[in-house]
């Protein structure tokens, strides 16, 4: 059994900053790629960001590239996702997710996070 975990969401004036953490408990973290993706009203769930294992390769999607990052802190089954420069289409519900290949797609993450709300008033 995997638990993930994400917290560190809010609302934030746009040009703000947000740090999301994701802690992981169980199997999904050793050895597993590590994503957030994020899923505003309306809208499909999108890929934001992911990290490898153990942590030296990431990926970003092209509109939040230069103003997000993604980290892994393996001692504490931890990603983060540093958000700066916030806008207010970067309002939505973020999850985090693990998968065990370096991918985008949402479909080929097994374990999922109950998300977390970020809302960027402009």
């Amino acid at each position: 059994q995997s638990e993930l975990m994400a917290s560190g969401g809010g609302s934030v004036q746009a040009g703000g900053s947000l740090r999301l953490s994701c802690t992981a408990s169980g199997r999904a973290f050793e050895g597993y790629i590590w994503g957030w993706f994020r899923q505003a009203p309306g809208k499909k769930r999108e890929f934001v960001a992911r990290i490898n294992w153990p942590g030296e390769t990431t990926a970003y999607a092209d509109d939040v590239k230069d103003r997000f990052t993604i980290t892994r802190d393996n001692s504490k089954t931890t990603v983060y996702l540093q958000m700066n420069a916030l806008k207010a289409e970067d309002t939505a519900v973020y999850f985090c997710a693990s998968a065990p290949i370096g991918t985008n797609d949402p479909g080929q993450y097994a374990y999922w996070g109950p998300g977390t709300q970020v809302t960027v008033s402009s």
